[in-house]
């Protein structure tokens, strides 16, 4: 753990001190977010933070290469870290350009499966799942399989963008409970595969901390589609490297979940994400227009239709990832009764506080209704 802790460290540290670096780069570069009607900033704002989470990021990894107890993820051929590094360099690459230029979401559509298979192909891919005892997959299906999970995560994690310091800390909260999963199987379980899982999720929570300083309300730098498509990838080649890389049905005994918990976690961490993703798809199409057409309904959006303030809404969003991933965790390590007593009573909870603007507005219209009968 203490090895774990100190590449989180080392990765918040270095992404906090280059931030001031990026946002200098963006002003120069002229890659700024400028005002659009969708938009809720109110003055153009520097991007490019996502260059301040790659140098984190790198310096995590450098550091890890020199401690032992990592030796396991850089040993051998060490083709999982290549693999890795090589399908952010193009994901880093395509943000800058879009974050600069922009980019048509047909050609980023294209460099996300570019950079998701050349990950797969170099060893990061999905090659079993839990289905009938252990399901394991043809070269053909592991790598489209991989490339779907890619694109979903960089896709949810980019959409649900749109509010200062939003995606940061929800990939935070989602990273530091599949890290506690991901280091029960890799410690004590005994799984060394896991370790890159492990360490991805360390150096994510580090990241975003770093980050998150800069980037709460009101915002000097945004991560941009460099950050967001960042950490989106990095999330996914995280729940690829546990969940399809290691044997579900080999986790015996104790009070974990069966096989489908590797599956069901990534799910529940990073459930708003993937909500918000998919009723953007739905309410698009539906609409008959392209599901990367954007618009104004985003989960946050209606949040802040409510009445609540930009910081309000984004604690709220933090406060329900956490309860959902509390919950899961809960029913890996406790009985399902636990967990689902949490997500019951966590969701309740958050639930109430987010209705309290329409309630308050309630009041206030039966107030003065009963004043203007009384007088």
């Amino acid at each position: 753990m203490r090895e774990y802790l100190l590449c989180l460290a080392a990765a918040a540290a270095v992404t906090y001190l280059t931030v001031p670096l990026a946002r200098a780069l963006a002003l120069r570069w002229g890659a700024l977010a400028k005002v659009r009607d969708r938009d809720v900033h109110d003055e153009p704002t520097p991007r490019l933070g996502g260059l301040a989470m790659l140098a984190g990021l790198l310096a995590g990894l450098l550091l890890a290469s020199k401690l032992p107890q990592m030796s396991s993820v850089f040993s051998g051929d060490g083709r999982a870290p290549i693999a890795l590094l090589g399908g952010v360099a193009i994901i880093v690459a395509l943000g800058l350009v879009d974050d600069r230029w922009g980019l048509a979401a047909p050609s980023k559509l294209a460099g996300q499966v570019l950079a998701a298979s050349v990950m797969a192909l170099q060893g990061i891919s999905i090659i079993w799942l839990p289905f009938g005892g252990t399901l394991v997959l043809d070269p053909v299906t592991s790598v489209l399989l991989t490339v779907l999970v890619v694109l979903v995560c960089i896709n949810a994690i980019n959409m649900v963008d749109g509010l200062d310091g939003l995606a940061a800390g929800i990939v935070a909260v989602a990273a530091a409970a599949f890290f506690a999963y991901s280091y029960l199987l890799s410690v004590e379980v005994g799984f060394e595969r896991a370790t890159l899982a492990t360490l991805t999720c360390a150096l994510l929570v580090g990241m975003c901390a770093g980050f998150l300083p800069y980037n709460v309300f009101p915002a000097r730098i945004f991560m941009g589609d460099t950050g967001s498509m960042l950490l989106g990838f990095l999330m996914a080649a995280a729940i690829i490297t546990l969940s399809g890389q290691i044997d579900p049905n080999a986790i015996e005994g104790g009070t974990l979940l069966p096989a489908l918990l590797p599956i069901l976690l990534p799910l529940a961490v990073l459930v708003l994400p993937f909500l918000d993703l998919a009723l953007a798809v739905l309410r698009r199409t539906r609409k008959r227009r392209s599901p990367f057409a954007p618009d104004k309904q985003h989960l946050h959006h209606r949040l802040l239709e409510m009445g609540h303030s930009q910081r309000r809404t984004v604690l709220l969003m933090y406060g329900w990832t956490a309860v959902v991933a509390a919950a899961a965790l809960t029913m890996a390590f406790v009985p399902v009764v636990f967990g689902l007593g949490i997500l019951v009573v966590g969701t309740l909870v958050v639930a109430t506080v987010a209705l309290r603007p329409r309630w308050d507005k309630s009041r206030q219209a039966r107030a003065k209704q009963m004043s203007r009968t009384g007088s």
